[in-house]
């Protein structure tokens, strides 16, 4: 009786029938514009980036919503923040766009051969590099990529020696001619997620820093805060590698300045206010190339790291 009732169902509204198997092409040009503005914090500089009015980015976003049946934007105190559905959109967006964009480089590029020597800091190692070279290498496979991880100083010698053709590192006032800056980023004071920070906040006692060996520029950068604002350290624990100071800060051993990229689950960003800690500088960060006029290939790679970059800020928000 069950398998009769269901085999006379039948869909009588023709109109209902073709609603289901109607899919929507999403526009390319508005997630663009959507994913821009999110990653930028602001529509208006999404519209001077990719040169648009506002009420054209208004009108995409619009668009978007229509084609998604859904609101994906919502009122956030004097701006816009996602609806669940936004945040959904957005992470698709942000594929769709990337698919798009990997299969434009990968027609213009389907020549191009050759090798490219990269540099970058261990702080994008794990989330930046794996990101860089795994777009490149699908858009351009006959392309041989050589990557380096190491700190600033070390990275800075070689790209002014031709050793390393493209390196990402952190601006020091040691930049070589052919630099362009991707963004200036924020120091931040770092420590454990869920472990206590230890007796010195309560007896005014030294703070424990946790840092890389000298030399090292946000070190130098910490320790000149404490002691512009008077408040007396002490180093509790250094590492060659970024994993040890992360794992030091985790374990609870002190506090430790770095910027938000390259932060691992265990950590939290303290509050200079609440932990009576000096504020700190912003850092700029730089894609430093070797030659005036380098090979297309570098170019590429260029292209992928910056927009790779804007990506990952992004997700940080």
């Amino acid at each position: 009786m069950l398998i009769k009732k269901i085999g006379n169902f039948r869909i009588d509204d023709s109109k209902k029938r073709d609603g289901c198997m109607r899919k929507v092409n999403f526009d390319l040009d508005a997630l663009r514009s959507f994913s821009t503005g999110m990653e930028l914090g602001s529509f208006a500089k999404a519209a001077d980036k990719l040169g648009r009015s506002t009420s054209a980015i208004s009108a995409q976003l619009k668009k978007l919503e229509e084609q998604a049946g859904t609101p994906i934007l919502r009122k956030e105190g004097r701006g816009l923040g996602l609806t669940d559905a936004g945040e959904v959109l957005l992470g698709y967006a942000r594929r769709i766009l990337e698919l798009n964009d990997e299969a434009w480089m990968a027609l213009g590029g389907l020549e191009l051969e050759g090798w490219v020597r990269l540099g970058m800091q261990e702080d994008f190692g794990e989330h930046l590099l794996s990101d860089v070279l795994g777009r490149f290498a699908r858009s351009h496979p006959g392309v041989r990529i050589e990557a380096k991880i190491a700190r600033n100083g070390e990275l800075m010698t070689q790209v002014r020696t031709a050793k390393l053709d493209l390196v990402l590192a952190w601006q020091a006032g040691n930049d070589i001619p052919h630099t362009e800056s991707v963004g200036t980023y924020p120091l931040q004071w770092i420590g454990p997620a869920d472990r206590p920070l230890g007796p010195w906040r309560e007896r005014g006692g030294p703070v424990p820093l946790v840092a890389f060996e000298a030399p090292c520029l946000m070190r130098s950068m910490a320790t000149e805060a404490l002691d512009r604002a008077g408040i007396p350290w002490r180093l509790v624990f250094t590492s060659h590698s970024l994993g040890g100071v992360w794992a030091a800060v985790a374990a609870g051993l002190g506090v430790t300045v770095r910027t938000r990229f390259g932060m691992t689950p265990g950590l939290r960003v303290l509050s200079p206010e609440e932990y009576g800690l000096p504020k700190l500088p912003a850092l700029g960060l730089a894609i430093h190339r070797a030659e005036a006029e380098p090979a297309p290939v570098c170019r590429r790679l260029h292209e992928i790291m910056r927009e790779s970059i804007a990506e990952l800020e992004g997700r940080l928000r």
